[in-house]
């Protein structure tokens, strides 16, 4: 059974989501601020998900993911913040966020992602990734169809991976440059069109998936 740390302060919340992902079939464990939680995670208990809020007393959500990432890279993190606005999603991210939501939350809405970072942790866990023909190696930064290897840069797979780990989730261009550009780069989000535009050339002859442009949004990966 997965476990899963829920960091919130407003206690009635942190019930009703716990209450909610036991009725699903999860483990889960409630804290209302970071000391807790860190008491938690490094007195034994070893969690496969952490849901924090942001705005918490003594230390908040971006500081909190912050220490976390920095001692585990590969545990999945979700916000679930009533901060919404862009500066606060990048600041997430930045901080080591996988995914990000805003209340008031709908906790099917929140089930969903939950499996979907589940999902991907497993694939992480396992460093590679297969649809039908098509496998990437994370290892190798390689990505082989049918057998063959198609050349791809660090960039471009890192993209594609990204992509195909999260199907049908629709990722901004600002996100993508968020997670793959250095913060000094003086390209645009533009620069993600590129990216995209060869990796349609270069698997235009494979059917396990297509990137789709999400218009006014970014772009999104779907799988046969």
């Amino acid at each position: 059974m997965f476990k899963i740390l829920v960091v919130e302060d407003d206690a009635a919340l942190n019930r009703s989501v716990c209450a909610f992902l036991r009725q699903n079939g999860f483990n889960a464990l409630g804290c209302t601020d970071a000391q807790e939680a860190y008491d938690a995670m490094y007195g034994g208990d070893i969690f496969d998900l952490i849901i924090s809020d942001i705005m918490m007393p003594v230390t908040d959500g971006f500081e909190f993911a912050e220490t976390v990432r920095g001692l585990d890279s590969e545990i999945p993190i979700l916000f679930m913040t009533a901060r919404g606005d862009l500066d606060s999603k990048r600041r997430g991210f930045r901080a080591g966020a996988d995914d990000y939501m805003v209340k008031p939350i709908d906790l099917d809405e929140l089930l969903l992602r939950v499996s979907a970072l589940l999902r991907r942790a497993g694939i992480a866990a396992n460093k590679r990734l297969t649809l039908g023909e098509l496998t990437l190696d994370a290892e190798e930064h390689t990505a082989y169809l049918s057998g063959e290897e198609v050349p791809l840069t660090v960039r471009e797979f890192n993209l594609l991976y990204k992509l195909l780990s999260y199907p049908r989730k629709a990722f901004t261009r600002s996100q993508l440059m968020d997670e793959f550009w250095d913060s000094a780069s003086a390209s645009g989000p533009r620069a993600v069109d590129v990216y995209i535009t060869k990796l349609r050339e270069k698997f235009s002859g494979c059917d396990e998936f297509k990137i789709v442009t999400v218009h006014g949004l970014g772009y999104k990966a779907v799988t046969k």
